[in-house]
C-alpha cells in the first residue's frame, strides 16, 4: 500500500438501504478511501452489489461472517468455520479486495498452547485451499476484546510468522478492552508497532489492517462499541504512532456513526 486509507466498517449509514453505489458516492463525497465488506451472517453479495463494489476503485476489505470458531468442540461446526473464512477470502479477492480478516476462535477452558495448534492447524488448511487456485488474499485474524476469545497480539503475530499470506489485524480498541483500559496512550502504541516491525517485518508495517472504534468495556473486557468522542479510547495518539512509524494500509473504523467517525480520524491524521 501506498498510504494510509480510512475506510468504514460497512456502507455509509447516510445510504440508507440504497447499497454499495449510494454508499461509494458519499465516500467520494466525504474524502474516504473504501469500506470493508461486512458478512455477518454469511458471504452473500449479490450481482448488482459485487459491480458496484468491482467498479469504485475504492480500497476494499472484507470480515468474514461472525461465527466462526476454529476451536469449537464440534468438528462441523469448525469445518464450516473454515469454509466461512475461504469463501470470504475468495469472494472478496474476486472484487479486488486488499485483505480479509475474522475473529478466529474461543479458548473453550482449553490451554493457550493446545488452542494455538489448533488454530494453527485450521489455518494451515485455509491458506492451502487459497494457495491452490492462487488467491494471495492477505488473511489476517484479529485481536479480539474478550479474554475468553482467543487472539491477543502476542498469539496473532506468531501465527502470522507461520505462513506467508497471514499478517495481524490489530483492533486497538479490542486491546484496550481486552486489558480493561490499558493499550491507549502513545508510547503503548509506539510498542504495538515495534513489536510488529520486529518480529514481522517492514512488510507488515506497509500492509497494514487494524480497526479502531469507540468502546465501552469492563473487568471481563469489551461490552460493545461507542462513538470515539464517547468514548475513553485515545484515537488521537493513536494517530500520531501511525504517522510517526509511517504504517500504511487500511484503517477500518467500527465506531456506531462510521462515516464520520471515519472522516474524523483521517482528518486528524491529515492535520498531523
Amino acid at each position: 500500500m501506498d498510504k494510509l486509507n480510512f475506510l468504514t466498517a460497512g456502507v455509509p449509514l447516510k445510504a440508507g438501504n440504497k447499497g454499495y453505489e449510494l454508499g461509494f458516492q458519499i465516500l467520494d463525497k466525504m474524502g474516504l478511501d473504501g469500506l470493508e465488506l461486512e458478512f455477518v451472517r454469511g458471504v452473500r453479495i449479490s450481482d448488482k452489489s459485487r459491480d458496484a463494489v468491482s467498479n469504485s476503485k475504492k480500497v476494499i476489505t472484507a470480515h468474514a461472517p461472525f461465527y466462526v470458531n476454529l476451536n469449537s468442540k464440534e468438528e462441523d461446526k469448525i469445518d464450516a468455520s473454515v469454509q466461512r473464512i475461504i469463501e470470504t477470502a475468495q469472494v472478496a479477492n474476486e472484487l479486488g479486495g486488499y485483505s480479509i480478516t475474522f475473529h478466529a476462535a474461543y479458548y473453550m477452558g482449553m490451554s493457550k498452547d493446545l488452542v494455538y495448534n489448533q488454530v494453527k492447524s485450521q489455518m494451515k488448511i485455509i491458506t492451502d485451499a487459497l494457495s491452490k487456485v492462487e488467491n494471495k488474499i492477505w488473511v489476517r485474524p484479529e485481536t479480539t476484546g474478550k479474554g475468553t476469545q482467543w487472539g491477543d497480539l502476542e498469539e496473532i503475530i506468531n501465527l502470522s510468522k507461520e505462513f506467508e499470506t497471514v499478517l495481524p489485524c490489530v483492533d486497538f480498541s479490542h486491546l484496550h478492552a481486552r486489558y480493561n483500559g490499558i493499550s491507549n496512550t502513545y508510547d503503548e502504541f509506539c510498542q504495538i508497532f515495534e513489536k510488529i516491525g520486529n518480529e514481522l517485518g517492514q512488510n507488515a508495517l506497509d500492509n497494514f489492517h487494524a480497526h479502531v472504534a469507540g468502546i465501552e468495556y469492563g473487568d471481563k473486557g469489551e461490552k460493545k462499541h461507542l462513538n470515539l468522542e464517547e468514548s475513553d479510547f485515545n484515537y488521537k495518539d493513536l494517530l500520531k504512532a501511525f504517522k510517526t512509524f509511517n504504517v500504511k494500509g487500511a484503517v477500518v473504523c467500527e465506531s456506531p456513526n462510521i462515516e464520520d467517525d471515519a472522516k474524523l480520524l483521517k482528518d486528524y491524521y491529515l492535520s498531523l
